[in-house]
Formats: C-alpha cells, sequence, structure tokens
C-alpha cells in the first residue's frame, strides 16, 4: 500500500470532522480566486476553476462563498493576489515531501513551514531534490464493501484509467491522467460509483517504510502541514504496516 493511499483513507475518516473547520473553506476559496484570475471565471471554459467548484460544493460550502471567491479572481470585486509554489522536504526516515503552497507572503510561509518540519523530526530540502519521485495523477478511491471490483475496472478501465488497483484492506483505487480526472470520475459517479475520497495530486513512484516512531512524527508533519492555511495539498512517500497502524491509534 502506497503511503498516499494510507494518508488519503486517514483523510477521508476525518472528512466530517473536517468540512466543519473554516481553514477547509479557506484553502477551496484561495484555489477557486487563483484558477479565475488564471483561467476566467466561466468553469466551462476553465477545467481548474470546474474542479475546485466540485470540491467547494462537496465540502458543503454557500453558493455565495463560491460566487465571491470567483469575483475576487476575475476582478469583479477587490480580493487578494496568491502567489503558487512547491516546497521540496524531508520527513523522518527520508521521507520525500512535496508542499503545494498559495500564500499572499512568501516571507512568511517558508519560515513557518521550515520551523513545522524541524519540530517533528524534518527539514526543507533544495528546489528539485524530492519532485522527481513523484507523478502528478488523478486519484479516487472506493470503499471495498460497497463496490464491486470487476464492474469498477470495467467501467474505469473503458472510461480511460490508467490504473485500478487494490489500495488497502478497505478501498481500491483509480489512477487517472490529470487531464482525465473530471471525465472519468463523472462517468464512474453516473455509473453510481461514487469515490469516498478524490484529488488531483502527485504520487510517490516507490514508498518509505516506516517503523513506529518514524510512523507517528510524519503522521504529526502530515497533520501539521494540512492545518496550515497556505498549504495546499502534501504528498508524501511513506508506507504504515497495518501493525504499527493499531499500535499508533491504541496509543
Amino acid at each position: 500500500m502506497s503511503g498516499h493511499s494510507k494518508w488519503a483513507t486517514t483523510k477521508h475518516k476525518k472528512a466530517a470532522i473536517d468540512s466543519k473547520r473554516s481553514g477547509v473553506f479557506t484553502k477551496i476559496i484561495r484555489e477557486m480566486t487563483t484558477a479565475a484570475r488564471l483561467g476566467g471565471g466561466d468553469p466551462e471554459g476553465n477545467a481548474r476553476l470546474r474542479t475546485a467548484i466540485l470540491k467547494a460544493k462537496e465540502a458543503n460550502m454557500p453558493a455565495d462563498n463560491i460566487k465571491r471567491a470567483i469575483q475576487k479572481g476575475t476582478g469583479e470585486i477587490a480580493g487578494v493576489v496568491y502567489d503558487e509554489m512547491t516546497y521540496e522536504g524531508y520527513g523522518p526516515g527520508g521521507v520525500a515531501l512535496l508542499i503545494q503552497i498559495m500564500t499572499d507572503n512568501k516571507n512568511r510561509t517558508a519560515p513557518e513551514i521550515r520551523h513545522l518540519l524541524s519540530k517533528h523530526g524534518g527539514n526543507l530540502g533544495e528546489t528539485g531534490s524530492v519532485g522527481w519521485m513523484f507523478d502528478k495523477r488523478g486519484y479516487l478511491t472506493f470503499p471495498k464493501k460497497k463496490t464491486d471490483e470487476d464492474r469498477l475496472m470495467s467501467v474505469a478501465l473503458d472510461a480511460g484509467a490508467e490504473d485500478i488497483r487494490s489500495g488497502d484492506d478497505e478501498n481500491y483505487e483509480v489512477i487517472t491522467l490529470p487531464a482525465d480526472f473530471e471525465k472519468i470520475k463523472k462517468i464512474l459517479e453516473d455509473a453510481k460509483m461514487v469515490p469516498a475520497f478524490s484529488e488531483v495530486t502527485y504520487l510517490p513512484q516507490t514508498t518509505i517504510a516506516l517503523e513506529q516512531k518514524e510512523a507517528e512524527q510524519m503522521i504529526k508533519i502530515m497533520e501539521a502541514l494540512e492545518d496550515h492555511d497556505d498549504v495546499q495539498n502534501v504528498s508524501a512517500n511513506f508506507d504504515i504496516s497495518d501493525d504499527i497502524m493499531e499500535k499508533i491509534n491504541a496509543s
């Protein structure tokens, strides 16, 4: 099982709580505003904005919030301009970290992320130090208890999915090229197969198995990064065995 799928499963279990937190809305609003600024306010002609709007609706964001975020991006109302960048770094045990940032103050964000990593046994790296270890892909998970594997495989492959695999004991994973993500997600949903979790992200090519202490530190890093308002997404190439995960959950 990839470290990404393990973390995605954890994030999905937290989704009901996270969706109520203002930080989730903040991240989505920034994405919609930036997408509208770069590609225009019409979601029909702006795939990035269309994806962000879908994420906003999944998080039950009010329609007025969505409208204002887009208007800020198009300049119809005053808004903040955010810079996008990717930080690369390392976690405990040599885990590679790819951190996607959206900030209105680079001078503030960089030292905050550096401090956050060092606090939990990690550090920032040079540009290009770990990015080559990841591939940008669409990523969807489907609960095994509610999903027929053969049907999922048939529909997803016919729709153009790159790969379908057994991610863990609870979920199947569907991997797509970024450009095919929306199309394949809609085809699966139309076939009554709704993903438990879905996003366009960076998937690790290989993973590093962590022992309990390193795994605990790594989970703290991931949670702290995703709690930071300027962090839009985090990818990491770690793997935690089910035995160690059970010990962590029990502690």
